[in-house]
């Protein structure tokens, strides 16, 4: 057993399987996940895990170099854009595509991580970076 870490196999499996640019969502509890797109689901209850909590942890194994948020977050969630703001900092962040381009965007990407947040726009599209330069 894992002594630390992202005990869960599933998530543990795909970030160790990750390239750089490779994509995975970190998602509220009703975006859609397409066809086709790995589903790790997390969710216990609305609420349970946050969004916060799931980014906070993954942040902590992967190396993210972007972070894609729909624009809609400004308005309809300014709290959780601000987490990840705070969190990966301005340079970072996307915000120039719609949900609708958001959700067509997830079909790209390698797992779609499904926590209980229960506010809307709490999406995420986490791009993969190096540790070396």
């Amino acid at each position: 057993m894992k002594r630390n870490g992202i005990l869960n196999s599933h998530i543990s499996k795909i970030l160790s399987d990750l390239g750089h640019t490779d994509l995975i969502a970190i998602a509220d509890a009703g975006l859609p996940v397409p066809e086709g797109v790995l589903k790790i689901d997390v969710a216990l209850k609305l609420g349970t895990p946050s969004f916060q909590e799931v980014v906070e942890l993954i942040a902590d194994d992967m190396v993210i170099e972007r972070v894609i948020v729909a624009e809609e977050i400004k308005k309809g969630n300014p709290e959780a854009l601000q987490f990840v703001t705070d969190k990966f900092g301005n340079d970072a962040i996307d915000a120039s595509i719609n949900h609708e381009q958001f959700k067509a965007l997830t079909r790209q990407v390698k797992a779609v991580i499904r926590t209980g947040e229960a506010t809307p726009y709490a999406n995420c599209i986490l791009q993969a970076g190096v540790h070396f330069g």
